[in-house]
């Protein structure tokens, strides 16, 4: 009697392009179920009455509004004691934001404000400015002398500069435009209709039912609205935006909105994103990220990258500023 081989296990290809890992890390699948998060699930309906949510018809707003921004380390410092204690570390970054505005339907985006720093982050309270032909680099204060609290204040100077360039446009709009903001909405949920945007996941906050919602979902439809309490609370949602994958979480995005809003006033905003994102999705033959870094991003990102300047250019400036070089 001969046995027939067992069926190869199923394999499905992540669309993301392998350079930037995936779209969800191993991390948030294997802790399913391990999630410290205080949820809240009954915010829109109750949690044994999940299910799928398609859209309820809404007004669209007058303007999408798309704030993002890119960093870059162009060198690592040591900022010395005068008084002979141990040099302190810093990182020389490059910084860019910048928002684009998508208008009606039919009608292309356009870049309506964009800012460029170069800062010094570091604990030290000895640094000076840093001059160098390619420009000065501002002394920004850093929380410590790790790398991740070095990293950490670049990232809240990165996360200023989009706050600020995305209030100083919105008062050309009618006060009924939608701001999108690339990553967790940390520290920005004061701004009125204003949505965070989470491609990468890192934590999955749904577990058992729920995420089995969210397994189910079909493009242009969202879960309904949890609130979370971890860390900063904040309403959140999944929706998927359209792919020809069928990777797990592929075309899956959590947006987040602020913990203060209504029930109300969070299910429409959240209906807003579902109807809105799906047609900003990004193509995979333009875009490795496609579809979770949206066109107007992904444009967005190449447009900021080039305003940073050359990074050897700007490495030797500052090796030259700082006597290591002739």
């Amino acid at each position: 009697m001969t046995i027939a081989p067992a069926p190869p296990a199923p394999i499905t290809i992540d669309p993301w392009d392998p350079g930037y890992a995936t779209s969800v890390t191993a991390g948030a699948l294997t802790e399913m179920d391990a999630t410290t998060a205080e949820i809240n699930l009954d915010v829109e309906v109750p949690a044994a009455r999940w299910s799928p949510v398609t859209p309820a018809a809404v007004a669209l707003p007058s303007a999408v509004l798309i704030a993002d921004g890119v960093r870059r380390i162009e060198a690592r410092v040591w900022v010395s004691d005068p008084g002979g204690a141990m040099p302190a570390p810093g990182i020389a970054a490059s910084y860019a934001a910048g928002v684009v505005r998508c208008g009606p339907t039919g009608r292309p985006a356009e870049l309506v404000d964009v800012g460029v720093r170069r800062s010094l982050f570091t604990p030290s309270q000895h640094a000076a400015d840093l001059h160098t032909w390619a420009g000065e680099y501002t002394v920004r204060s850093a929380a410590g002398a790790s790398a991740e609290q070095l990293s950490l204040a670049l990232q809240r100077d990165l996360g200023d500069l989009e706050v600020t360039l995305a209030t100083r446009h919105r008062s050309h709009d009618a006060g009924d435009d939608l701001l999108i903001i690339d990553g967790p909405l940390r520290g920005r949920s004061q701004l009125p209709r204003t949505v965070g945007y989470v491609k990468t996941h890192h934590t999955a906050y749904l577990s058992g039912r729920q995420a089995g919602v969210m397994a189910e979902l079909r493009p242009g439809q969202r879960t309904p609205v949890f609130l979370m309490g971890s860390g900063w609370p904040r309403h959140s949602w999944y929706l998927r935006l359209p792919t020809r994958s069928t990777a797990p979480w592929s075309g899956i995005a959590r947006c987040e909105a602020g913990a203060e809003l209504t029930p109300a006033e969070v299910v429409a905003l959240a209906d807003l994103t579902a109807t809105v994102l799906p047609a900003l999705a990004g193509v995979d033959y333009k875009d490795p990220r496609a579809p979770q870094n949206l066109v107007p991003i992904g444009g967005l990102e190449r447009l900021l990258r080039h305003r940073l300047g050359d990074a050897r250019l700007l490495y030797r400036a500052l090796r030259q500023a700082t006597a290591l070089t002739p």
